[in-house]
């Protein structure tokens, strides 16, 4: 309401300028189509005066006082005309009340008129609000403020409102100059605009009856789709390499665990919930004792995560895994009994039902690229970390002496243990790093969707597929079939859905596994021959 009286200062300020009062007494006694003619007369004017009689009517301070319109705020009044103040205010009065039908038509107004806003913000939050869907009246005010528009974003969705309602309401040939415009136009809603024209009913007849209008409508629908089609495959190549990077993460770890160390561990996935619901623990800390930092708690859940999760494996690995090293049947079987486990201790804690954890709000929204095209911030933020963490593991396995311990282990045993290599203390730290790095990738997926106690169940499967098909015990594999699997995931869901293109996956792998069981990548020398 300040805003309303601000403007009629400024009403008051400059009362040879009035509003047409024909107009407005129309707009306050007419039936519904004279109240909608009259405001579609006020909108074309496009003056700024008319947002405060709008925003009254709106909230319901608009009466009357015989043929007089006011805008009634407590026990002051301002004739909504000429913008003077009404004193006394007169004892008999009747509300304006607007139908819902108003009301629209008053919201849509109210857009189009901050469209002549000097403030860039106003007036792409103005377009954006029109293009969901702008009435009729509106149309003289977007072709004034698209004249004018100089800003590259929002001058292309001026022109498509205004093509969008001449093709409802115009002549022959201006709506066939509508379609050849939306024809330039690379935005999803304008393919959906044109096709509206080509469906048929139930009886084989076109929704758009003139035979030209038609031509026009498929002519601009095959230039659109011709657009569409790049940003398409944008989007699959991203979401490709988002996945691919979601499987990379999950598999690191079993890159270690089971393909240097050759342990088949089935609780991979219960380490990965474990990092989830310990960036989730984390959070609520942040939340709870420092809200003001809370966008930084990602800071502190990655080394938690890894910390937890490592710590985790490491126990497993000395008191259960030791123990069974050259039995893969009986580590099989302990690790799925362990997994059990884990799970049935989470629902303990935290309970069966799925926790939130919420993305700092440096991961939220995303990067507009295309019209049809947006990639969301939280999966650039995964594929980048996923670059980091497969760089890192790459340089401890290669360029430390933890690293060197652990190829030489797996290499040869016997005799990394003869040059005083401490192989069981290996065996552990390798394990832990494993495991922590599951913990890392839990932490990454709790920032795409609901953490819950089954989480690590959808990924294990996954896991030793990517593991398997890259090669055992090939970091360079485990790379190159996260990534294969994941655009093949997309594409064949784009082709044939989502539960098609899991089961064509899984037998390839499966196929590609008969033809060449060492994968992708084969171990070669001394260390195939073991």
């Amino acid at each position: 309401m300040r805003t309303v009286f601000f403007l009629l200062m400024l009403v008051l300020a400059r009362p040879c300028l009035a509003l047409d009062a024909a107009a407005v007494g129309k707009l306050a006694f007419g039936d519904a189509d004279e109240r909608s003619a009259a405001l579609a007369v006020l909108v074309a004017e496009g003056d700024p005066k008319m947002v405060a009689l709008l925003e009254a009517l709106a909230a319901g301070d608009v009466q009357t006082a015989g043929e007089r319109v006011l805008i009634v705020k407590g026990d002051e009044a301002i004739d909504a005309v000429t913008g003077a103040k009404v004193t006394p205010l007169p004892k008999e009065r009747e509300d304006v009340v607007a139908n819902n039908r108003l009301r629209r038509e008053i919201e849509s107004a109210l857009s189009a008129l901050k469209l002549l806003s000097p403030d860039r913000a106003a007036r792409l939050a103005a377009a954006q609000a029109l293009a969901t869907g702008a009435e009729d009246a509106v149309l003289p005010l977007v072709k004034k403020a698209m004249a004018q528009e100089t800003d590259p974003a929002i001058k292309p969705m001026l022109e498509l409102i205004a093509a969008t309602l001449e093709l409802k309401g115009g002549t022959k040939e201006s709506r066939i100059a509508a379609i050849r415009r939306l024809g330039d136009s690379n935005s999803p809603n304008t393919k959906t605009l044109l096709m509206a024209l080509l469906e048929k009913d139930k009886e084989g007849r076109f929704a758009e009856t003139d035979e030209d209008v038609r031509a026009a409508a498929q002519a601009s629908l095959r230039a659109v789709e011709g657009k569409l089609v790049w940003g398409e495959m944008g989007g699959l190549l991203f979401a490709g390499v988002s996945l691919g990077s979601i499987l990379l993460l999950a598999a690191l770890g079993l890159a270690i665990t089971y393909g240097l160390m050759g342990v088949i561990n089935m609780a991979h996935g219960e380490l990965i919930m474990i990092g989830a619901y310990t960036t989730y623990v984390v959070q609520n800390l942040f939340r709870a004792h420092a809200p003001q930092a809370f966008d930084w708690y990602l800071v502190c859940a990655l080394p938690a995560a890894f910390a937890v999760s490592a710590l985790v494996g490491m126990v497993l690995e000395r008191v259960v895994i030791r123990w069974l090293y050259g039995r893969p049947l009986e580590t099989l079987l302990a690790t799925w009994g362990i997994s059990l486990a884990l799970i049935q201790m989470v629902r303990t804690i935290f309970g069966a039902q799925n926790v939130g954890v919420e993305n700092p709000s440096w991961m939220s929204g995303g990067i507009q690229v295309l019209s049809n095209v947006v990639l969301p911030w939280n999966r650039v933020m995964i594929i980048a970390f996923a670059a980091l963490v497969l760089v890192g593991m790459w340089m401890l396995l290669t360029r430390t002496r933890l690293g060197l311990f652990v190829r030489g282990v797996t290499q040869n045993r016997e005799m990394a243990s003869c040059v005083g290599v401490p192989t069981a203390r290996v065996d552990t730290l390798a394990f832990g790093l494993g495991a922590g790095i599951a913990g890392l990738a839990g932490c990454a997926l709790s920032q795409i969707g609901n953490v819950g106690p089954d989480l690590g169940q959808g990924y294990i499967v996954d896991s030793f597929m990517v593991v398997v098909f890259g090669g055992v015990g090939q970091l360079a594999g485990t790379v190159y079939a996260a990534l294969t699997l994941g655009f093949a995931n997309k594409f064949l869901e784009a082709w044939s859905g989502a539960v098609i293109a899991k089961i064509a996956v899984l037998v390839f792998i499966i196929i590609f596994i008969q033809r060449r069981p060492q994968g992708l990548f084969a171990l070669k020398g001394r260390a195939a021959e073991t």
